[in-house]
């Protein structure tokens, strides 16, 4: 009887002392992560302050370099950025898997001729579809009409995938030239200003020059942003225009091998 009710004794204490071990623990980690919250919650205020004091820097420096420039150059980064944007997705549509066009185009040659072949370019879009439909429609006229056709027509899909990059040409080298403008303009009304007061002074000299040189840093922040959409447009076309000159061997090879069964 004394045993049970020393078990059941020792068995109560060590119930209550894991329960209190468990509520230290309780409290060490809730005191613990007090304080990473309040951390996380001061990175997180910290991070939007920054980012709100990034966009009213921005904000002063362009309306401190003036809008009858800076407005100008604005514009044309805009612009540029949605012609080649409209070009990355024209030429992302057109990028296909040329090997397995080549292979249903050889299928439906074999099951059903140059009917089939053809409702299967028709089916599938992009340009090497497209020059492949135009020389099988001209397989009737001869192996050297169907060759006369694919460069036409391969040609000409160059110059729908090469449309609006003289745009973006233009408007890389105008930003930085409205830039330069804005900043000859700045520096003349510069020294006006120091011809009117009669003196040179350092506030007057360094306030003009930084509104005249803020010009031309957004002119060159447009130009180098334009740029790096430009040469990966022009990188590009220059792997499908590839791909189609390879396909279009490939399509000749195989109506040769079909016109000689």
């Amino acid at each position: 009887m004394i045993l049970s009710v020393a078990l059941f004794s020792l068995g109560t204490v060590n119930a209550f002392a894991q329960e209190a071990a468990a509520a230290v623990e309780e409290t060490e980690t809730v005191a613990a992560e007090a304080p990473e919250a309040d951390a996380e919650a001061a990175v997180i205020a910290e991070t939007e302050i920054a980012g709100e004091s990034m966009h009213h820097i921005l904000m002063q420096k362009f309306l401190e370099g003036g809008w009858g420039w800076m407005l100008p150059v604005l514009l044309c980064l805009v612009i540029g950025l949605a012609v080649a944007i409209e070009r990355i997705l024209y030429l992302s549509l057109s990028t296909i898997n040329a090997k397995q066009l080549i292979e249903a185009v050889e299928e439906a040659l074999k099951n059903g001729g140059i009917e089939a072949a053809k409702e299967v370019c028709r089916n599938t879009r992009g340009p090497i579809a497209s020059i492949y439909y135009q020389g099988l429609d001209r397989y009737e006229q001869g192996l050297d009409a169907v060759e006369k056709a694919v460069v036409s027509y391969g040609s000409v899909q160059t110059g729908q995938m090469e449309s609006g990059l003289s745009w973006i040409g233009l408007f890389i080298a105008l930003s930085p030239m409205l830039g330069f403008m804005g900043t000859v303009v700045g520096m003349i009304g510069a020294f006006d200003a120091i011809q009117a007061a009669g003196d040179i002074s350092p506030t007057l000299v360094a306030g003009g020059i930084k509104v005249a040189l803020l010009t031309t840093l957004m002119g060159l922040i447009a130009a180098v942003i334009l740029q790096l959409f430009y040469n990966y447009i022009v990188s590009k076309i220059d792997s499908l225009v590839n791909d189609m000159e390879d396909s279009s061997i490939t399509l000749m090879d195989i109506l040769t091998a079909y016109n000689k069964k």
